[in-house]
């Protein structure tokens, strides 16, 4: 497998295949956000997370192909400051959870909950809420019928703990990731998160007593 999921501002995108999707992250904009493009391997369907910013660089990603759907992870502004250029372009709906949906100076079509489910052609990704970092932060997560899940996280997991958050948020977060991710995930399962470098459950998992006890 050619795929690493190390990309950097200003450098090639990294697309992973799947059996029903393929999987485009690059990487734009001053804070090194991470941005998504899922393709249905079946009818061609086109899904972004995160629109976060160079909107050029991510309608060039669509290499002419129609965009359907922009699912935002989260309400803070470097995940949505190229939304509205690429909605305008584009015509995708636009899906966000409805806690966040309101602090997202672009309209929300679709107002996502927990267990909700989003379709990018003949597949759909399972919404996982993960409240801390936000109100609304949420991750996809796609059962790959080739074995492994695979989970888009935004800022509320990374390689080496949860999202930031404050000390009375933090208890949350930690639990909806324990209980919503770890304890209902194998360990092969991948997540690429809003910022940097993807991992596996199984490579964090060792270290959640500690994230634990730090507080962070």
């Amino acid at each position: 497998m050619d795929y690493t999921g190390d990309v950097t501002v200003g450098g090639p995108a990294q697309t992973r295949e799947l059996a029903s999707l393929t999987l485009t992250k690059v990487a734009v904009g001053p804070y090194d956000n991470n941005a998504y493009l899922l393709g249905c391997r079946q009818t061609g369907e086109l899904l972004l997370v995160d629109a976060a910013a160079e909107p050029e660089r991510l309608v060039e990603l669509l290499a002419g192909r129609p965009l359907a759907t922009v699912v935002t992870t989260h309400r803070h502004s470097d995940h949505w400051q190229a939304l509205g250029e690429v909605v305008a372009q584009t015509g995708a709906r636009t899906l966000a959870h409805a806690d966040d949906a309101d602090a997202i100076p672009v309209r929300t079509d679709v107002r996502l909950s927990h267990g909700d489910t989003v379709a990018v052609g003949s597949v759909e990704l399972e919404v996982i809420h993960l409240r801390g970092h936000t109100p609304g932060s949420v991750a996809l997560r796609h059962r790959d019928p080739g074995g492994t899940d695979h989970l888009i996280t935004g800022d509320a997991l990374f390689p080496g703990g949860v999202g930031k958050t404050t000390r009375e948020t933090f208890p949350q977060l930690f639990a909806d990731v324990r209980e919503r991710v770890f304890d209902v995930m194998a360990d092969d399962t991948w997540f690429y998160p809003g910022h940097g470098a993807d991992s596996t459950l199984g490579a964090e998992r060792p270290h959640l007593d500690e994230w634990r006890a730090r507080g962070w």
